[in-house]
């Protein structure tokens, strides 16, 4: 059994946490939220994103980063468009953490700079109007990635298509 962590610091909308929990439900992926939130875990928007997946997640929560650390411990990529690898080029080790910062300025960059080797981007355009992509979708592509690497373990591959009735 592979363990995939995704961790959100400091995320202000409740839709793309409500998304990314909806993403972990349905991969399997564990989900980190740390504070401080913009928003309260009982948010109807952030449940509305998320709402039949809710009974499936693995999450915890923590007050700071520092309280994320000092209760985790592994591998760590952290994803910035600041970042000077592509996230596709990296191998994602079992028990992984993909580390996401805030929508509005993602990690701080005291902890970019301490961890160069492991700050990851996904490629956009090189377009000064291009700033980032959407929190939700940066963290299905890069959960996506990691699952490929691994072969999609415990994953449903093929589907089914029902019988039509003419």
């Amino acid at each position: 059994m592979h363990t995939l962590n995704l961790v959100l610091v400091e995320p202000e909308i409740p839709q793309n946490t409500g998304n990314i929990a909806r993403t972990c439900a349905l991969t399997g992926a564990r989900l980190h939220l740390v504070g401080p939130l913009g928003f309260q875990i009982d948010d109807r928007r952030l449940k509305r994103a998320g709402l039949d997946y809710w009974h499936l997640l693995d999450i915890s929560y923590y007050d700071s980063l520092d309280a994320f650390f000092s209760k985790n411990k592994g591998s760590f990529f952290y994803f910035s468009t600041k970042g000077r690898h592509i996230h596709s080029d990296m191998q994602y080790p079992d028990g992984c953490y993909l580390v996401f910062g805030k929508e509005t300025a993602g990690l701080p960059e005291e902890l970019l700079k301490a961890n160069p080797e492991s700050c990851v981007r996904i490629p956009m355009l090189n377009n000064p109007d291009a700033r980032s992509l959407n929190l939700s979708n940066s963290a299905a592509i890069a959960a996506y990635e990691v699952l490929r690497q691994w072969n999609y373990p415990d994953m449903l591959c093929k589907g089914q298509l029902h019988h039509l009735h003419w």
